[in-house]
Order: structure tokens, then sequence, then C-alpha cells
């Protein structure tokens, strides 16, 4: 079976853009975001024992896609003819993925993340995205909310200040979806964002997890309760951020496309 067929048994989609829920012309830094971001809801260290090798296969899966669209002539190949080669060195050459992931991302701090939202909500580089993720879904506030960084549901005033701010000033289409929203709508985004941050209080209290550095997921959860973003996405995002290779980027755009 190839890449393709793999890709559409474990994810559902063949189109290795959509693997990694990005657009098919993604930077390759929205590539490494997208791949991080995905390859952390399949990690096999977080996989329950009778899922770890469901988990590792489509791990390695997610290694070899990305390996694809990083390499420019194995991109090219792909976006012109829509074939993966099997046989390049990309692929066939026998590696560890797991450590090849190790050596692209790096851990990163608390303080890492409060002194990058510190500077990162209000600026210039905040409005591009959210101006930049209000066009790329038209308008739908719950994928907005989701791909933005730092936001959780009490931003949600600010940011649709944001935008309409941008739409007054025709800098952005009118949606829709957007200006006619529902107060529904709105307040069932408002539950689901305090249910999941009750869910994360209690899965951290159950498993007893600390407020050391060596579990930055519950130290995010312990410090912001109300966290309506993914957590799996913030730290995407922020350790491709500080992410020390030498592929790094410097600045962030919005996160392309749906979810997966």
């Amino acid at each position: 079976m190839g890449l393709l067929e793999q890709c559409e048994a474990a994810f559902g989609a063949a189109d290795l853009y959509q693997v990694l829920g990005v657009r098919r012309e993604a930077s390759g830094d929205e590539i490494r975001r997208g791949y991080h971001r995905v390859s952390l809801r399949v990690h096999p260290d977080r996989a329950a024992p009778d899922r770890k090798e469901e988990a590792t296969r489509h791990f390695q899966f997610l290694g070899k896609v990305y390996a694809v669209l990083s390499d420019q002539d194995q991109r090219a190949l792909y976006d012109e003819q829509g074939i993966v080669d099997e046989e390049s060195d990309v692929l066939s050459q026998d590696r560890d993925w797991e450590e090849y992931w190790r050596l692209l991302f790096k851990k990163i701090t608390i303080k890492d993340i409060e002194d990058f939202e510190k500077k990162y909500k209000g600026s210039e580089e905040e409005l591009a995205d959210v101006k930049a993720a209000y066009e790329d879904f038209k308008g739908d506030i719950d994928k907005i909310m989701e791909s933005v960084l730092c936001v959780d549901y009490t931003d949600e005033p600010r940011i649709r200040k944001i935008i309409q701010q941008a739409i007054d000033s025709g800098e952005v289409p009118s949606y829709k979806v957007f200006v006619k929203e529902s107060k529904q709508k709105m307040n069932a985004r408002k539950r689901r964002a305090q249910e999941e941050a009750k869910e994360a209080e209690k899965t951290r209290e159950e498993l007893g997890l600390g407020d050391g550095e060596d579990d930055l997921k519950a130290l995010i959860q312990s410090r912001n309760k109300d966290r309506k973003k993914e957590i799996d996405d913030f730290l995407a995002q922020m350790e491709t951020k500080y992410g020390n290779n030498s592929k790094k980027g410097g600045k962030k755009t919005a996160p392309k496309k749906a979810k997966k």
C-alpha cells in the first residue's frame, strides 16, 4: 500500500495537504506547523496501550507526508502529477520517525509562552493573523477562535472588534456567517469552552500532574482554565515559533483551512 492509500485509510484523506490541514499554497513553515499539530494528536507516547501500535503507524505516515511536502522536488512532483515517488530517498530510507520528530521540535517553557503572549496580543502580527483567519474561514468565528494563538472565549469581544473594524474599513469582506451569527451559537461556543476547560482540569487532577516545566500541558491548563483553543494546536504553533531548527521562519501566519 502506497503513502496516499495509507493516508486515506488512517486519516480519511488521500490528499497530503488535507492530512496536515494546510492549503496547497502553504509555506514551508505552515506545513511544518501542520505536521506538528497533527502528530501531537497521534504521537505514540500519548496513545493508550491497546492503541499504541496503530498510533505508531499513523505517526510514521505523518512523518512521510511531511518528508514529501518539505522536500522541494518531491512536493513539485506531487503538485504536478498527484503521485508520490515511493522509491525516493525521502521515503525509502530506514528512518526513525520519532527521533526525526524530536530533532525538529524542542520543548518550550512557560516563560516562552508568557513572553510571547505579552508581545503578541494587540500587536500588528495578531491583527494580521485575525484578519487572515477571518478570510480563510469565511467568517466562521468558531474556526477563527481555534486558529488564532493565545485566545480563549473571553477574548471573543476583542477579536470581533478587530474583525468588525476591518470590515468597516473595507480591508476584508463582510461574511453573513459572521455579522449575522446567532446568540444561540455564541452561547454554545462559550459552554463548550467551559466544559472543555473543566474536563482538562479534572484530568490534570486525576493524573496528579504538577506545575513543573516537564508537563507543559498541565502548566497551561492550570494557568488558563478557560482556554478555548485546543491545547495541541497551541503547543504545535508555539513550539514552531520557538523551535531551533534551521527551517524555522520568522513571522507566523494563521493556519489555513479547516481542521482535520
